[in-house]
Formats: structure tokens, sequence, C-alpha cells
């Protein structure tokens, strides 16, 4: 049984439960989700995510990323995520924590940038299929209510745009 550290909407540890009790009930938890740049920083790597997630099946999703393992830190789990999905061992740089609530989806992100031109080896139980897109390109797409994308995902790069995230001010 895989165990979720349980937080507050504020990111403080509470407790801990299954990953399927999270599920279930909507419980609050800690995500880390990492946006990777090519090396030059002109581009973003965006995949689909599969039909099969539990979460978004099939969106578009300009992140990649998962849940906090009970002890494990936020930062822990960006590379971990990073190397399970996309097959790629780089440096990750914190850039902001917020909390993120759709439905019964409700989560403190761990938001992180790292750069890699890969190669990629997706994970097929996660990610259907993915490439660069122009970071002009994903700052139109996350403005665009009709691009299928993951609202997280959406939320989490349109803060970094707005807010320069370290990045794009």
């Amino acid at each position: 049984m895989e165990l979720v550290a349980l937080v507050d909407p504020d990111g403080a540890v509470v407790g801990r439960a299954s990953r399927e009790r999270v599920r279930a009930e909507g419980l609050w938890h800690s995500c880390a989700a990492i946006v990777v740049l090519s090396g030059d920083g002109e581009r973003v790597y965006v995949h689909r995510r599969t039909d099969t997630k539990d979460v978004y099946p099939g969106l578009c999703d300009p992140t990649c990323g998962g849940v906090v393992a009970d002890g494990e830190s936020p930062e822990e789990c960006a590379r971990r995520e990073l190397r399970e999905e996309l097959g790629v061992v780089a440096p990750v740089e914190f850039s902001y924590r917020a909390p993120f609530e759709d439905g019964s989806i409700r989560y403190v992100a761990h938001v992180y940038l790292a750069r890699s031109d890969g190669p990629f080896t997706h994970q097929p139980e996660e990610v259907a299929w993915g490439g660069w897109v122009p970071l002009a390109r994903v700052r139109e797409l996350v403005e665009d209510p009709e691009w299928a994308v993951a609202p997280d995902g959406r939320a989490l790069v349109r803060r970094l745009f707005s807010s320069g995230g370290g990045l794009w001010g």
C-alpha cells in the first residue's frame, strides 16, 4: 500500500493515508510538478497522458510529476517522477509552491524547472506520446480554452508565465 503525506492547504504535513483514500476522499496532499525545458530554454516538453490515467486521462500536459510519498521531500519526488515518467535524470530547480483545487482533486503543488534535451523514454502507463513545443506556442496554448490540457498543468504553467516564475517574466 502506497502511503501519501497529507497536508493542509498551506503545505504543512498533518498525517498520512493510502493513495486510494486520498483519491476517494479528496484529501489534501503534496505533488511535485516539473516543467521540462530544452537546454536553450526555447521549448517545453509536452506530453499526452494515457487514457488509463486515474486523473485527467488522455489530456495534454506541459508538466510531469506526481504525488509526494510519505517520508519523501517534494524535490526527491520531482527527481523521481522526472526519471520514471520521461526517463530523464536532470537537476531540478524549485520555482514556487501553490495550492491547486479542482473538485475532489486538492493538493499543494511544488513546481520545479528542469533542463534537458533528452533522450526521453516514456513510462507507457503514464505517457502516450510527447514532444517539444516552442515556448511562445505554450504561452498561447495555456490561454486557449479549446486546448485539451490537464487543468493543473494549465494553471501551474500559466502562473509561471504570469509571475515570471524566475524564467519568463
